[in-house]
């Protein structure tokens, strides 16, 4: 007679032998598909445009700073700037593929011989190289994604997301003043200071967010068409936006700005963006890394 406890060990065993069968006449296409995906750059980059619905954009400034689309990918990072901190973050987090809203040499084409001979440029091309770390713009694709998602990344990080219709810059909060509205952008958007003008105890509701820098002449559109409350923009060069701004009020609008800067108006959206892509891709860790104020306020 079988004792149980040896019946139980030659049903295991059986089982055992079966399973290590099965294995060994799997496919290797179904033990790759079960393997985690590889990646390269160019891959990432077409699966972001595919996923976004986002044709081609004829000479835009989102190509790859450095780097080769052909290398695989350990890991992505999202942030506004490739600065030299972010860079050397991506490096600790053993990421090799940075995705920046703006451009990492310092003017929009991100043209090396913008300045001649400039020694800044060549080391940070070095420390990239060095690295192995690839960079690609997501500037003109990142405003053309449905929501647009640097200003819905600031809508969402504000906790206005309820109020945010039509997708337009426009759009109405419940009754607050000025002052509040301030302190409210300052904490929820980690803001140290911001630059306003206007009443601070003045009541305002409908609000015009443009972050980054969308030039004089859209912000003053907007302010036309939309008649905001509040104009809050990224940065504005101060003989257009500002002194329209401060000039309307002397002759008789009641509508504030508020200029939040560049780079902080801007890093929710790619922050968000990091939200929208990490579920696209499987086997890779996609980060958002602030590239963060770049000022110290005196």
């Amino acid at each position: 007679m079988i004792s149980k406890p040896d019946h139980t060990r030659r049903r295991f065993l059986s089982q055992a032998a079966l399973s290590a069968t099965a294995f060994t006449f799997l496919k290797p296409e179904m033990l790759l598909a079960a393997a985690p995906k590889a990646y390269t750059v160019q891959q990432i980059m077409d699966l972001i445009l595919k996923e976004g619905n986002l044709r081609t954009i004829p000479d835009t400034v989102d190509t790859l700073k450095s780097g080769s689309p052909d290398q695989a990918v350990t890991g992505i990072v999202t942030t506004m700037f490739a600065t030299v901190s972010v860079i050397e973050q991506a490096v600790k987090l053993k990421a090799n593929f940075i995705i920046a809203h703006e451009p990492t040499f310092y003017n929009h084409r991100d043209d090396l011989e913008w300045v001649k001979d400039n020694d800044v440029v060549k080391k940070k091309q070095a420390l990239l190289e060095k690295h192995k770390i690839a960079v690609w713009r997501f500037h003109d694709y990142c405003h053309s994604l449905k929501p647009d998602a640097i200003r819905y990344g600031v809508v969402k990080k504000a906790g206005w997301t309820q109020y945010y219709k039509n997708e337009t810059a426009a759009l109405t909060i419940p009754s607050t003043t000025l002052g509040d509205l301030v302190k409210h952008l300052k904490t929820k958007l980690g803001i140290q200071k911001l630059r306003v003008i206007g009443d601070l105890s003045q009541p305002c509701s409908k609000l015009a967010i443009m972050p980054g820098a969308a030039g004089g002449q859209r912000q003053v559109s907007v302010a036309v068409a939309e008649k905001p409350d509040v104009l809050i923009v990224g940065e504005t060069p101060e003989w257009e936006g500002v002194e329209y701004a401060r000039d309307g009020r002397l002759l008789g609008s009641r509508m504030a700005l508020i200029v939040l800067g560049h780079a902080v108006s801007e890093e929710p959206g790619m922050e968000y963006f990091m939200e929208w892509l990490q579920p696209k891709i499987s086997g890779v860790k996609v980060t958002h890394v602030a590239s963060g104020d770049p000022f110290l306020w005196v």
